[in-house]
């Protein structure tokens, strides 16, 4: 299927060097045009307003035993936000803060270090400067590193990076507790629905599931207000757990035609509905547009785990979310044949779950 993506349309360019050289002017190519670029200065929303902030304390793997009024506030978030923030979720601080300062070491390494794991259209996996591959196209900025953690198939160490030192078991040990954080989520969502508690689960294709791990390195930009770190997309997968930056916000949702600047919890994760969840739930569940502004001050490192269905299984709505008075919005497709949309295209806001649904809707 990716055959034609062998290699990049254009030399690729590290945005980090271009920060590091001191340019006092971005580059076109990564100028936004007006509609998208943000208002850095004036923050939309306001500062009292951010996403729905949830403690799960009470569910571990084995049994749930969130309050009601927990459990509909998780339920309420997903229809109206997309997005919450979670805490007390059974994952070590310990852990998120050394999975973070591991990556920001990394992004530190010398560029030689670093372009020994350059990566390719086809795959994506390894060190990363763009998405898409339509050539002149307007570029984000930002790094990344994109690696698989199941199925265990597309599981290689070699593509991961070995420096620093203890990186790869520090990467295999944040990722096991987040699929497994990303079940017990996934069962909560599941019988908030009205289903069984493993029947989204299952619909992703029960222990066969997909799960990587993009890591996104934001350098300092001399002209923030002119471009974005990352464009406004929803997220192709599932669901999204996303360790954000501890010191410098930038992640921002969209909410009733604003931008809102989310504001992190200590210790938490930000969890976000991805387009395969919103299919199966036949739209009871929204992904939700954001994107990221950048910082002229300081970088920001971000680690956005995806729990992903199966690439093989197609994807429609659950039979049970689907009647006479709401027939299935989407017609099926596997996760493969979704993703390589914006892998081709790049993000592209909600335009690809929008074509999805099906031409009686």
């Amino acid at each position: 299927m990716m055959s034609g993506l062998q290699d990049w349309p254009e030399p690729i360019i590290r945005v980090q060097s271009l920060s590091e050289s001191g340019l006092p002017i971005i580059p076109t190519r990564y100028v936004k045009p007006l509609s998208d670029r943000p208002d850095i200065h004036q923050p939309e929303g306001g500062d009292d307003v951010n996403i729905p902030l949830i403690d799960l304390t009470g569910l571990s793997d084995d049994e749930t035993e969130l309050s009601p009024t927990t459990t509909d506030r998780i339920s309420s978030a997903c229809r109206e936000w997309g997005f919450f923030q979670v805490v007390n979720h059974g994952v070590s601080p310990e852990l998120m803060g050394r999975a973070r300062e591991t990556w920001r070491s990394f992004f530190h390494l010398p560029m030689e270090s670093k372009q020994a794991y350059a990566n390719s259209p086809k795959t994506y996996e390894g060190y990363g400067s763009r998405l898409g591959i339509e050539k002149g196209a307007i570029l984000d900025w930002s790094d990344y590193y994109f690696l698989h953690f199941l199925p265990s198939t597309l599981k290689d160490y070699n593509k991961w990076p070995a420096s620093p030192d203890s990186c790869r078991e520090v990467i295999d040990e944040y990722g096991k507790e987040l699929v497994k954080l990303g079940g017990r989520i996934m069962k909560v969502l599941s019988t908030n629905l009205g289903l069984k508690e493993d029947q989204l689960l299952n619909a992703f294709g029960g222990d066969n599931l997909g799960a990587c791990l993009r890591v996104n390195f934001y350098p300092k930009c001399p002209q923030p207000d002119l471009t974005l770190g990352l464009s406004s997309h929803s997220d192709p997968g599932g669901l999204t757990i996303l360790l954000p930056d501890h010191q410098v916000p930038g992640l921002q949702v969209r909410k009733d035609g604003r931008w809102i600047t989310v504001k992190p919890a200590s210790h938490a994760f930000i969890v976000n509905i991805g387009d395969q969840v919103q299919v199966l739930s036949n739209a009871n569940y929204k992904s939700v547009e954001h994107r990221v502004i950048v910082n002229s001050g300081m970088e920001r490192v971000s680690l956005a785990f995806f729990y992903n269905p199966k690439s093989d299984i197609p994807i429609k709505p659950v039979e049970e979310l689907v009647s006479e008075e709401k027939p299935a919005l989407y017609t099926p497709m596997t996760f493969d044949e979704y993703r390589l949309f914006i892998r081709l295209n790049g993000p592209k806001g909600k335009s690809q779950v929008e074509s999805l649904k099906s031409p009686r809707c």
